[in-house]
């Protein structure tokens, strides 16, 4: 069960938005798989891919099909990633696309894939062909639940948030939904999250709001350090409201970016909530960076500590591990003797030694929680940084080595 987080809460119809699931076959048996949602004529739709070299099929697909109109239709698949597939897995991700353009009454351009599962396999496109029809009539405003439950692979729950956000002086639904749990690192982070909302927005100004919300929530977080080939977050907004567009730089601009960044934030947390085999949810925050490069750069060094992440699922307070991963972190010129490191209120070093107050039933009362921060102080200036990750358990190791079996 994730940190925190027991089960999906009530998520808003958003207009302008219909959703159905239905079971395809591609991997699982017994559970819908496959997902169509289709976005209101006049949508405008924004998004953010992963940066990984071998990207999947249905990213290079929705890339260049973004690139060119704006969608009518997403087309998700789990169980079945379509990466490292070739040309051939191209021409899959595309053959599906036209396969619900034909159905739909739209153009292939505008429908835009997106897979997540297994690396190195074969998308079954007839598996999906075959359920088409079935999704198309379920096709209802209140399916975001089904699709949440659909798009999960090692998900141990579905994972979405609702927020309603007022501009010009009317109320608008936001609701989002995510599914990811491991192969998570930053470079879009690893899942694919689906955000959309009833207000009117211009395009460019949608897309400058998904970036900077997606840097701080979705590129804040960590499970594992490995960034996936098939990472996506889509931000829609359909104006089915009749809404006149919001526009960059106004004050309905500044309450959708906050409203966008409130539910990015809490579904990457989610997915480090539900990490696979994790039993600790842990902020890294560092404070009085020189700038917020150097500040990543040690949150990372410590998030990424296979010693201190199995230091926190012994909910052992081995603080040299932390230290260590600090004095690695390839800070130019780090003074030692200014660092001081914290788990939550309890200091373990001050100037860069043992702190003379600490003790370790302090330091094991902190380590048992279920939720920690590890908080760093540099002392160098006056940029903070934070990401959240996990521990390392025996779980995870196991969860990963049966994976394909």
């Amino acid at each position: 069960m994730p940190i925190g987080y027991s089960q999906l809460p009530e998520l808003l119809p958003v207009a302008g938005i219909r959703l159905a699931s239905v079971a395809a076959g591609i991997r699982y048996k017994g559970r819908d798989d496959l997902v169509i949602m289709e976005l209101a004529e006049d949508s405008r739709c924004a998004a953010v891919f992963t940066r990984n070299a071998f990207c999947a099929a249905p990213v290079i697909v929705a890339r260049q099909h973004l690139a060119m109109q704006q969608p009518r239709y997403l087309l998700i698949n789990s169980g079945n990633a379509n990466a490292g597939t070739g040309e051939p897995g191209i021409q899959d991700a595309q053959q599906t696309c036209v396969l619900l353009a034909e159905k739909a009454k739209c153009s292939a351009g505008q429908v835009l894939p997106f897979s997540t599962g297994v690396i190195g396999e074969r998308l079954p496109v007839g598996c999906i062909e075959a359920a088409l029809d079935k999704a198309l009539a379920g096709l209802a405003e209140d399916g975001w639940k089904a699709a949440a439950h659909a798009i999960m692979t090692t998900d141990t729950v579905a994972k979405g948030i609702s927020r309603i956000f007022e501009a010009g002086g009317q109320q608008f639904n936001l609701t989002g939904m995510v599914k990811g749990a491991g192969m998570i690192r930053p470079d879009m982070a690893t899942m694919l999250a689906y955000i959309a909302c009833d207000a009117a927005v211009e395009g460019a100004a949608l897309q400058q709001c998904l970036n900077q919300a997606v840097e701080h929530s979705f590129n804040r977080i960590t499970v594992d350090g490995d960034t996936s080939t098939n990472d996506a977050c889509v931000l829609v907004a359909t104006g089915a409201k009749g809404s006149a567009r919001i526009k960059s730089g106004t004050a309905d601009y500044r309450n959708l970016c906050e409203a966008v960044n409130g539910i990015c934030e809490y579904l990457a947390q989610l997915i480090v909530r539900d990490a696979e085999g994790a039993t600790k949810f842990v902020t890294v925050r560092i404070e009085n960076g020189r700038d917020s490069e150097e500040c990543l750069k040690v949150a990372y060094t410590i998030a990424h500590s296979p010693l201190v992440k199995t230091a926190l699922f012994a909910s052992d307070p081995n603080w040299g591990r932390i230290l260590a991963a600090v004095g690695r972190a390839g800070i130019e010129s780090l003074d030692i003797e200014k660092v001081s490191i914290f788990l939550d209120d309890v200091c373990i070093v001050r100037s860069g030694a043992v702190a003379e107050d600490y003790s370790e039933q302090d330091g094991q009362r902190i380590m048992r929680q279920d939720e920690i921060v590890i908080r760093v102080q540099l002392e160098r200036g006056n940029a903070v940084e934070q990401v959240w990750t996990s521990d390392l358990s025996h779980d995870y190791v196991r969860i990963n080595a049966e994976y394909r079996t």
